[in-house]
């Protein structure tokens, strides 16, 4: 069996008395969509910064991506070697098109040329299916829907090996989510891997192959993601909304 693509060894993170990831240890299989949840406020988003850089590191535990501890490392770093976040709260350059937007990306991380950012800006944008005339207006006037499209594409123009998703469905319609399980699977397919923060259970229960509950910091239950919405302290901590 391959090596993991990307593995968490006993991570947590402090903030004074308050423990808000706790030993949290995982790993993501190349080629997957990992799906993780969880209530309010047990650890998700801020197990994401601890894995990117953005804005911290762990305070204990070590972070592995591609076989390299990359715990220490400076967030651009760890962006430019392939492992890419998005963030709960949608953010775009307002007076830029959507396909100016994903260049900057592009020139930033993939440190190209004007020429080669605008070619790999529209690849991205292609693989997230952005119609082409959305492309040249204004991201101000693109919809909630075609946001959660720029800001995908604007992390895939980096040609990430991982791309961390946080909440990508908030906000959006039912019509709208069923667009996001096909894209998510389109860019999946595409040979990149996958990690999903999630409250819309049934997208998640869609495209994962692998799904954590976390609770507390800590985690509840992995597994199949069919078995582990079955177990009892799943339910309780978030089906039950406890937390």
């Amino acid at each position: 069996m391959s090596s993991p693509i990307l593995q968490a060894v006993g991570v947590s993170k402090t903030f004074g008395a308050l423990k808000a990831v706790n030993e949290v240890s995982f790993s993501v299989n190349r080629g997957e969509i990992f799906g993780i949840a969880g209530p309010n406020g047990s650890g998700k988003s801020t197990l994401f910064n601890l894995m990117t850089g953005i804005p911290f590191g762990p305070s204990s535990g070590q972070v592995h991506f591609e076989g390299t501890q990359i715990d220490h490392w400076p967030a651009h770093r760890i962006a430019r070697s392939g492992l890419c976040r998005t963030f709960q709260k949608d953010a775009e350059f307002p007076e830029l098109s959507a396909l100016e937007t994903v260049q900057i990306s592009a020139a930033y991380n993939g440190r190209l040329s004007r020429k080669g950012a605008a070619s790999e800006a529209d690849k991205a944008l292609d693989l997230v299916e952005m119609d082409a005339a959305r492309r040249t207006m204004k991201s101000h006037g693109l919809s909630v829907y075609e946001k959660k499209q720029l800001m995908i594409a604007s992390a895939l123009v980096s040609k990430p090996s991982v791309l961390m998703l946080d909440e990508p469905a908030s906000g959006l319609t039912k019509p709208e989510i069923s667009n996001l399980d096909a894209l998510l699977i389109n860019v999946n397919k595409s040979g990149i891997t996958v990690l999903l923060i999630e409250h819309v259970l049934s997208l998640l229960l869609s495209v994962s192959q692998r799904l954590m509950v976390l609770n507390q910091g800590a985690v509840l239950a992995e597994g199949a993601p069919a078995e582990v919405v079955k177990d009892a302290s799943v339910i309780e901590a978030y089906l039950g909304g406890r937390g």
